[in-house]
């Protein structure tokens, strides 16, 4: 996670997370867009992981700039149900596509 700390604090761009089209060379897709956003907000993107589409990746933001980043894993029986990727499982999502995860999160704080 620490490639990723550069981002904290960083404003994100609206335009950019409402933009399906754009979000896809990365494979993600939002899944909770808030708009507009609340002074303290969550936005919930999902993408697919070891073969499933039940990676969650949730963003939230303070007064328009990123706070917090968390990885988790979506419960396919229920999907208000987030739980929290292991250390190998983080370790092995940043290995395997980590330079499209930091492409990502370029786009999404232009």
């Amino acid at each position: 996670m620490e490639r990723l700390r550069k981002y904290i604090g960083s404003p994100i761009s609206l335009e950019n997370i409402k933009d399906a089209k754009s979000l896809k060379p990365f494979g993600v897709t939002c899944r909770y867009l808030p708009d507009p956003p609340e002074d303290f907000d969550e936005f919930e993107f999902v993408t697919d992981f070891e073969g499933t589409n039940d990676l969650g990746l949730m963003v939230m933001v303070e007064s328009g700039k990123i706070k917090r980043i968390f990885f988790g894993s979506i419960s396919p029986d229920d999907p208000d149900v987030v739980s929290v990727l292991t250390e190998p499982q983080l370790k092995n999502l940043l290995d395997q596509r980590g330079d499209t995860v930091i492409r990502f999160f370029d786009h999404i704080t232009q």
